[in-house]
């Protein structure tokens, strides 16, 4: 051994199960039996690192803050500006960001009220970059342009259309710029 921590690798597993049923199954299926089977560990040995469903949450939570303030700080520092960088990054992506959120989203849809909270910071810190870049006037529009296209993007089934996603942030981006005048 050379001194390093092991990474918590049975934590992550459950973790990640659990953030993979509130997805697929939703908040009520997800049951620390359900998690425990998911991720391939005892009752006993998720119960070491998450002593109730409520210790999951948190965790999930504290891991969509951390990776939303990640996307924050992208977005500051990116070239195109942070405006387009919001729009061209709201395009379902399967990233750790895109997991947390649809995970997150289904606790916020039976009004867990951690998580709402949570989303509205997350929110405020996304509108302020935006608006740096856009000014306030223009930056609830850039937002919901982004969030319009997240949430079809969640909602299509079956062949994409030509074109696709690329195709409507591109016309987005177009928008953009003609209200950036």
């Amino acid at each position: 051994m050379d001194g390093m921590p092991r990474k918590p690798v049975a934590r992550e597993a459950v973790l990640d199960a659990f953030a993979t049923l509130l997805i697929e199954v939703g908040e009520r299926a997800a049951t620390l039996d359900a998690v425990a089977r998911k991720a391939g560990v005892s009752k006993g040995g998720l119960l070491y690192h998450f002593p109730n469903k409520e210790a999951l949450i948190q965790a999930l939570l504290d891991q969509l803050d951390t990776l939303a303030g990640e996307d924050a700080d992208a977005m500051a520092a990116a070239p195109e500006g942070a405006a387009a960088y919001f729009i061209r990054s709201s395009v379902w992506g399967d990233t750790p960001l895109d997991r947390a959120i649809v995970a997150a989203t289904r606790l916020a849809e039976v009004a867990h009220e951690e998580t709402r909270r949570r989303f509205a910071a997350i929110q405020r810190q996304w509108l302020d970059e935006i608006a740096a870049d856009v000014g306030p006037a223009l930056a609830k529009a850039v937002l919901y342009m982004g969030d319009g296209l997240y949430f079809n993007a969640m909602l299509s089934v079956g062949p994409v259309p030509e074109g696709g996603a690329a195709a409507d942030v591109d016309e987005l981006l177009a928008a953009l710029e003609r209200l950036r005048r």
